[in-house]
C-alpha cells in the first residue's frame, strides 16, 4: 500500500513540475519580446513577467522537481526490483536528462532576471518544446515498458519533432 501512495504523490508532483517547465520557457519568450518594447511598456512588462517567472519557478517548479525526485527515489528504494528492467534504465536516463533541461531553464531564468538576453524568442519557442518530448518519451516507456520497440519509439519522436517544428514555423509565418 505504501508504494501506491508514493506513486500517487510522485505522479502529482511530476504533473506540477511539468506544468512549470511547460510555462517557464513561454514566460521567457514574453520576457525576451518585452526587451524590444518602448518605455514605459518595456519596464512594466519586464517587471511583471520577471515576478511571474520567479513565483512560478521557486513556488511551484523547483519544489515539484525536488519532491518528484524524492518520491521517485522512495519508489525505487521500496521496490528495488524495478531496476532489473531495461525500460527503467532508459526512463532513469531520460529523467536525468530532464533534470539537466530543468537546470538549463534555471540558467536562462537567472540570465533574464539580470536583464541578459542571449536567445531569440524563436529559439525559446523551440526550447519550450523540449519538455514535451521528454514527457512523451517517458510516458510511452513507462506505459509500454519492454513492448516498446526502440526503433518505433525513435521514429515516433522524430515525427513529433518534425510536427512541432512545422507548427512553430507556421505560427511564426501566420503571426506576421
Amino acid at each position: 500500500m505504501t508504494a501506491l501512495y508514493l506513486k500517487a504523490v510522485h505522479i502529482i508532483f511530476v504533473v506540477t513540475w511539468f506544468a512549470g517547465m511547460f510555462y517557464m520557457p513561454r514566460l521567457f519568450v514574453y520576457i525576451i519580446e518585452a526587451h524590444s518594447k518602448q518605455e514605459p511598456e518595456k519596464t512594466i512588462l519586464i517587471r511583471q513577467l520577471n515576478m511571474m517567472a520567479s513565483r512560478l519557478w521557486f513556488a511551484i517548479t523547483w519544489p515539484s522537481a525536488i519532491i518528484t525526485l524524492c518520491m521517485g527515489a522512495s519508489l525505487l528504494i521500496n521496490t528495488p526490483s524495478w531496476l532489473e528492467y531495461g525500460f527503467m534504465h532508459i526512463k532513469l536516463t531520460l529523467v536525468f536528462l530532464l533534470y539537466l533541461y530543468h537546470l538549463s531553464l534555471h540558467r536562462i531564468f537567472r540570465q533574464l532576471q539580470r536583464g541578459i538576453v542571449n536567445y531569440t524568442s524563436q529559439q525559446m519557442r523551440f526550447w519550450n518544446e523540449v519538455s514535451t518530448l521528454f514527457l512523451i518519451a517517458i510516458v510511452f516507456i513507462i506505459v509500454l515498458k519492454d513492448a516498446l520497440s526502440m526503433l518505433w519509439g525513435l521514429l515516433g519522436l522524430f515525427a513529433i519533432i518534425i510536427l512541432i517544428t512545422l507548427g512553430i514555423k507556421i505560427y511564426k509565418k501566420n503571426r506576421k
